[in-house]
């Protein structure tokens, strides 16, 4: 009793303390990457959601005009398509007859140059915060 007493009135010693340092670094560099990647997926569910809106109003578009919509500005300007102002400054989109793409611009938190594409044929999600299946 009188060591225990004794012990805890010294403190801890350098090893206790290092192996806490070692267990938390360990922890840290496992929650650390994990968490960057739920960001990633948060930034590009934005993109994803109006990818999606974008395809739906070219089929639209499409269905009615007989050709597909060439570029954004078209859907939106026929009121096939309104997209947020808060996505148009994060986001630039454009489509090709097998995929659309979306690339961030300076107002995504997540930064510029990063890129979302959605393939038509394969009707999957490639790109920023996709997993490597995806």
């Amino acid at each position: 009793m009188k060591q225990l007493k004794q012990r805890l009135q010294n403190g801890f010693t350098l090893i206790e303390v290092l192996i806490v340092v070692v267990i938390l670094g360990i922890l840290v560099s496992i929650a650390v990457p994990t968490y960057l990647k739920y960001v990633q997926k948060g930034y590009a569910s934005d993109a994803k959601v109006s990818i999606k809106a974008i395809l739906n109003a070219n089929t639209v578009f499409g269905n009615e005009t007989g050709f597909p919509a060439g570029d954004i500005e078209t859907l939106e300007d026929e009121g096939y398509l309104e997209l947020e102002e808060s996505v148009k400054t994060k986001w630039q989109f454009e489509i090709t007859e097998t995929e659309v793409a979306a690339t961030s611009l300076e107002g995504m938190k997540g930064g510029a140059g990063e890129r979302v594409t959605f393939y038509i044929e394969e009707g999957i999600f490639k790109g920023y915060g996709q997993s490597e299946q995806e």
